[in-house]
């Protein structure tokens, strides 16, 4: 295939420390339980992880392998480390132990190649694995050179308070969307920027028209529509961890469930089509895409959908996200694949993680 991102893009770095992807709306749209089998994006381990928390088997695939180097970071702590300890370790807590110590202790669960990744890495673990990916980077530069020209940090908190839709939209309206904050977020949030600082030039290939544009309106969705105050993307965005609001795999309350199914996730390096035939067994009932198919070709997502639909039992779904670039799939074999778009509109409609423009739901007929 003449079209792969591995060769057009870096993977030699973690690009994501966390995942940027809502995990409950993609386990509301993969039901995820024991018994099924599902194969995801691993990406920072985060949506994997809470798939598996409910019960499922999870076959997790990244192209990268410094993610796939975080992904067992994290499964080794949650292995070996308390909620609040993991929490610290993360870096989302203070912690009052040295992380590099605890790190020792991860290290005999971790493979060869994988502490060698780490060894190199110390300073990124004393501080905190969960602020060391590139995207996370861009977000800090965001957060501290440009908001602060914009706005002081007691309306970045007030912002943050809750509120009802209309109170939402009034503080919006008055305070929030000044002219400054139009110009600078148009700047950052640019295809060139974040091209460069935030992700990767080539993963903006199949992109047509403003990125920023298009990512401004789903802010403004987000910080009105939405909670901003029990949004943890957002709450990370804007004050740097996650506070009051933390990613579903780390709630207190799926800890024990995750922990005790730890055992049920298999990790792959190479590209999902691959792990789908490496791992196929008796088939998946769900397929958790990410955005993939924003950095390919049509040609190219479709072949890989169609190597991943040879391998999916009746029923079983597809669930992805449009960021920039329009791909749905499923459209082009309606003898084989429904659309889902009542229930897609409506887990959209309250996806957390706000940057997407769309979100794809299909099933196997």
């Amino acid at each position: 295939m003449a079209d792969r991102i591995e060769a057009r893009a870096r993977f030699d770095l973690v690009r994501y420390a966390n995942v940027w992807e809502d995990a409950e709306v993609l386990c509301a749209a993969l039901a995820p339980a024991p018994g099924k089998r599902l194969l995801s994006i691993a990406s920072a381990g985060d949506n994997a992880f809470a798939l598996l928390a409910a019960g499922a088997e999870v076959v997790a695939a990244d192209l990268s392998p410094a993610q796939l180097a975080l992904v067992e970071l994290k499964r080794a702590a949650i292995r070996r480390l308390g909620h609040p300890e993991l929490l610290a370790f993360l870096g989302i807590r203070r912690s009052e132990e040295d992380r590099r110590s605890i790190y020792e202790q991860l290290e005999r669960d971790l493979p060869g190649q994988v502490r060698d990744f780490w060894r190199e890495r110390l300073d990124q673990i004393a501080e905190g694995v969960a602020h060391h990916g590139k995207l996370e980077g861009y977000f800090r530069l965001f957060r501290e050179r440009v908001l602060p020209l914009v706005h002081r940090r007691a309306t970045v908190r007030a912002l943050l308070e809750e509120k009802d839709e209309a109170s939402r939209q009034a503080f919006y309206r008055r305070i929030w969307n000044n002219l400054r904050w139009r110009l600078l977020f148009r700047v950052f949030f640019s295809r060139f920027v974040m091209g460069r600082l935030g992700r990767d030039p080539e993963l903006f290939r199949y992109v047509e028209g403003s990125v920023a544009e298009r990512i401004l309106q789903r802010t403004e969705y987000a910080l009105t529509v939405l909670p901003p105050h029990a949004n943890p993307y957002m709450e990370y965005i804007l004050t740097g961890n996650f506070k009051r609001s933390l990613p579903p795999y780390l709630r207190p309350e799926v800890y024990p469930c995750l922990r005790r199914n730890l055992d049920q996730l298999i990790l792959f390096e190479g590209p999902i089509d691959d792990a789908a035939r490496a791992h196929q067994g008796d088939g998946f009932d769900g397929f958790n895409l990410s955005d993939i198919f924003e950095y390919l070709d049509p040609e190219a997502s479709s072949a890989i959908y169609e190597r991943l639909l040879a391998t999916a039992r009746p029923g079983a779904r597809f669930a992805y996200w449009n960021m920039l670039v329009p791909r749905r799939l499923g459209a082009a074999l309606p003898c084989r694949v429904r659309p889902l778009d009542d229930e897609a509109a409506a887990l959209f409609a309250r996806d957390l993680a706000f940057f997407y423009s769309a979100f794809i739901l299909e099933e196997v007929v």
